[in-house]
């Protein structure tokens, strides 16, 4: 049998291409990380003798290595978010790490990740696209709920599009949320669902100052909702930092009062689509897939 090692984020993401991998007979060799993989791991893995978990910190890279190279790993995959700002966290990196570190130009998701890649495969270690076990979870092509996006969440669309494709091209984060055509909030290292409430709480806080009859800026907003744009980047490299969303993605717009999701057919994951779309419809939210 074939093995598969799996670097587990945080998230059902690893859980979803554990799952996904075994259906094809593999044994998979998950390196857990200790400030990121849920440690619900361990009870999968004790209900499989063919997945084995060792846990591992983020800052080391040498012992991932070491164990992928123990266990007979030829082949690996990276499921699951692992947060930007642990760069900045108190994890101390082993050697192998700080020397990848202090010869990156920029502290990017790509140069980061692609760096680490590169490293894995001169170890013999090759990194796979993740979408090669999930193909039918990628969006397909048109409007995924029964409500369809109205002429103004349309044009939010268009809009919300551009602007994302140009933040994605300089890896700063691929979501952006809209309204009346200007753009309320830009992701950077806090995540998607972040963005979302972030432009939830500043419509919140326009609406009260209108409530106490002050001047707000821009004021059409208010008779406005947010549409959510989630793109991939201009060179989206499948093995990593895939764009994803699922039924917590909806929750978190409910919440934010956004009415519309704009997501990229063919290059974002759509953890349990059906249940996705249920809570969408649910909600009254349109999701498109373009």
């Amino acid at each position: 049998m074939s093995t598969l090692g799996l670097i587990a984020g945080n998230g059902s993401f690893p859980f979803l291409l554990l799952d996904a991998a075994r259906a094809h007979g593999l044994t998979v060799v998950v390196a857990a990380i200790k400030e990121e993989t849920d440690v619900a791991m361990n009870v999968r893995a004790a209900a499989d003798p063919n997945v084995r978990v060792h846990w591992m910190s983020l800052g080391e890279l040498s012992r991932l290595i070491e164990t992928f190279h123990a266990e007979g790993v030829s082949r690996a995959v990276m499921a699951g978010q692992v947060k930007h700002k642990q760069i900045f966290s108190s994890i101390r990196p082993d050697w192998r790490l700080a020397k990848l570190l202090l010869n990156l130009r920029t502290r990017s998701t790509d140069m980061l990740l692609g760096a680490v890649a590169k490293v894995l495969g001169d170890e013999g270690i090759e990194l796979i696209s993740s979408t090669q076990f999930l193909e039918p979870l990628l969006a397909k092509a048109g409007v995924l709920t029964r409500r369809h996006p109205d002429d103004e969440e349309q044009k939010d669309i268009v809009y919300g599009r551009t602007v994302a494709r140009a933040i994605a091209g300089y890896d700063l984060g691929q979501t952006v949320v809209i309204a009346a055509q200007a753009c309320v909030a830009v992701e950077a290292m806090e995540g998607t669902d972040a963005t979302i409430e972030r432009a939830g709480a500043l419509f919140r806080t326009l609406e009260a100052e209108a409530a106490t009859g002050q001047e707000v800026h821009g004021g059409t907003f208010l008779r406005r909702s947010l549409t959510v744009v989630k793109v991939a980047k201009p060179n989206q490299d499948m093995r990593f930092d895939v764009p994803v969303i699922g039924v917590p993605t909806i929750q978190t717009m409910k919440r934010a009062g956004a009415t519309c999701l704009a997501i990229e057919a063919g290059r974002t994951l759509m953890f349990d689509p059906d249940a996705i779309v249920r809570a969408a419809d649910e909600a009254e939210i349109a999701i498109v897939a373009e």
